[in-house]
């Protein structure tokens, strides 16, 4: 990380204040997971992020919500969901969809108790979670955004979001008379042994 930079800051969901939105900010976001009984030799269940809350408690530690057949809610904990102006044009793309979302990863932890997962990322950016998947330990699901944090990425890149100027690439010329082959003569020289060979002959 850049010394340099500055670190996100807290930011509330309303703008009565009318104040400029920093360049990076996090929002406290409460995930809820889903342990759900599935059919399957190998797994009795399964964890799932199913909903965000924005006002949840900060020392919330898999509080159960909600008990039926089809499985346990709790809300896990909270995460730090950070904006940052360099990720803007994923958020349009996010914001373009639908129904926008939150990408939540949770990480596998066989040492907690019924190996529940740990909370790792949330994040509005669908590029930033491209980044995971690939070790097998991780869930990733698409949670619905709730409609304040939907409003505050309109916020957010309507103040930071700098539309990329299209630069075409220019061609580089090619001399049909420099170009040669590697180990042959350039062709204007091959051209004018030629020719005086030629001139010889005559």
């Amino acid at each position: 990380m850049d010394p340099k930079a500055k670190a996100p800051v807290s930011c509330p969901m309303s703008d009565a204040n009318n104040e400029p939105l920093p360049h990076a900010i996090e929002v406290p976001v409460g995930v809820v997971v889903a342990r759900e009984p599935i059919d399957n030799p190998w797994a009795s269940h399964r964890w799932r992020p199913i909903q965000l809350l924005l006002d949840a408690p900060e020392d919330a530690n898999w509080l159960e919500l909600h008990r039926d057949d089809r499985g346990v809610h709790y809300l896990a904990g909270t995460l730090a969901l950070a904006l940052h102006r360099k990720e803007t044009a994923a958020y349009r793309r996010n914001l373009a969809e639908k129904h926008p979302y939150v990408f939540v990863v949770l990480r596998a932890d066989p040492g907690t108790a019924d190996e529940r997962p740990t909370l790792h990322l949330a994040t509005a950016s669908p590029d930033e979670v491209q980044a995971y998947g690939g070790s097998g330990t991780e869930i990733i699901e698409q949670v619905p955004m709730p409609e304040p944090l939907i409003a505050l990425l309109e916020r957010f890149v309507a103040a930071h979001h700098i539309e990329e100027p299209f630069i075409k690439r220019q061609r580089n010329r090619h001399h049909a008379r420099d170009a040669y082959q590697f180990g042959q003569e350039p062709l204007h020289k091959l051209r004018n042994r030629r020719g005086w060979e030629a001139d010889g002959d005559a």
